[in-house]
Order: structure tokens, then C-alpha cells, then sequence
């Protein structure tokens, strides 16, 4: 592959956005800083400029992936607004969404084994994505009894791991997870039994 000419402040870019495409092939331990630099277009040597490590650049994925994600939270909690039940159903869709639209940034901040307490900078980006979600579980439980609600981290953890799970099965089109339902249909029904059995939504008749 030739090398293309980057300004200052480019090749970094480059660099993640390579291994955003390799992760998407070979998953997060599949690939070498060697490749990632092939792919970016300029030799190994160029990329410990910027990275000490593979950990490092997907570390950096990660955190883009953390903050795109995020972005796209408060996006769909807005939309939904004044409704907290829309609100919250919007979160759960932008879930689905991001981890088609973007399989790089989503195995990296989900599936690479990279802590999101590596940096500061990445755990922020985390911290800021959950708590999008809490405070709309919380919004959603307001008028459970006390003794009755769900801490609103345990409430959102549950929609997020069925929300992971219906992406890991049935959004990756897997060899042998082929589902008679949409992935959105999925998850859409299984939140609605999650709120019906904590009598925020009204049971089928």
C-alpha cells in the first residue's frame, strides 16, 4: 500500500480508524500494530509515535466509540422527552443502532478485554454513556413505592446486558442464531416484559 501524505495530527486518526476496520475482520486480538500501520499506510516504527501498544490504540477506539456513543444516548433521551417510558425505550433503540452502525467502536468499548479504567479519558466517556441511561431508568421509576424500585444502575444494567445479548446473538448474523423476529423486535419484547413485571407499562389483554 503507498503512503499518503498526512499533515500533523492525522496519522493518529488514521491509525484508529485502521484498526477499527481490522477489529471489524479479525476482533481485537487479531491483528498486530504492524497491520494496523499497513492499513494506515506508513511503517511500524511510525505508529509508536502515538501508541506504546495495540492496548493502547483500541484503548483510543474505545473511548471515540464511548463519547460517539454517548452523543448518541442523549440524542435518543431527548427525543423521547417529556415521555420518561419514550425516553427510555429511545435509549434502548440507540443501543441497537450504534452496534450496527459502528461493530468497530462497539467491539472495542464491549468485546476487547480493554478496562474502561485504563485512562481517565476513557472512563469518563463511559461514566458519561451509563449515566445517560441510569437517569432515564431512574425518570422511568419515579412513581414505583421506594420499597418496590430498583436501584436505577441495577435497572439499567438489566436492559443493557438483554440489550448486549440480542446484539451478540441475533444482530451479527452469526452462523446458527438465524431468529424467526428482528433483533428490534427482540428487544423490544423483552423490555416490554421487564416493565410490565416492574408495572411501569399496562399487561397485554
Amino acid at each position: 500500500m503507498p503512503k499518503r501524505g498526512y499533515h500533523h495530527g492525522n496519522l493518529r486518526q488514521a491509525l484508529i480508524e485502521a484498526a477499527l476496520r481490522l477489529i471489524e475482520v479479525k476482533g481485537p486480538t487479531g491483528f498486530t500494530l504492524s497491520e494496523a500501520a499497513k492499513q494506515a499506510g506508513v511503517t511500524p516504527a511510525a505508529v509508536y509515535r502515538h501508541f506504546e501498544g495495540r492496548e493502547d490504540l483500541i484503548a483510543e477506539a474505545a473511548r471515540q466509540g464511548f463519547s460517539m456513543f454517548a452523543d448518541l444516548m442523549q440524542y435518543a433521551y431527548d427525543k423521547g422527552q417529556p415521555s420518561a417510558l419514550a425516553a427510555f425505550e429511545s435509549t434502548g433503540r440507540a443501543y441497537l443502532a450504534f452496534a450496527r452502525k459502528h461493530p468497530g467502536h462497539y467491539i472495542a468499548m464491549f468485546e476487547s478485554g480493554i478496562s474502561v479504567n485504563r485512562t481517565p479519558e476513557l472512563a469518563d466517556a463511559a461514566t458519561r454513556a451509563r449515566g445517560i441511561f441510569e437517569r432515564a431508568a431512574a425518570e422511568l421509576c419515579e412513581h414505583i413505592p421506594p420499597h418496590k424500585r430498583p436501584p436505577a444502575s441495577m435497572f439499567s444494567a438489566h436492559i443493557l446486558a438483554l440489550s448486549h445479548g440480542v446484539v451478540e446473538l441475533y444482530a451479527r448474523n452469526s452462523p446458527g442464531t438465524a431468529s424467526p423476529y428482528s433483533p428490534e423486535d427482540l428487544l423490544e419484547s423483552g423490555i416490554g416484559i421487564y416493565l410490565r413485571g416492574l408495572g411501569l407499562i399496562e399487561p397485554d389483554t
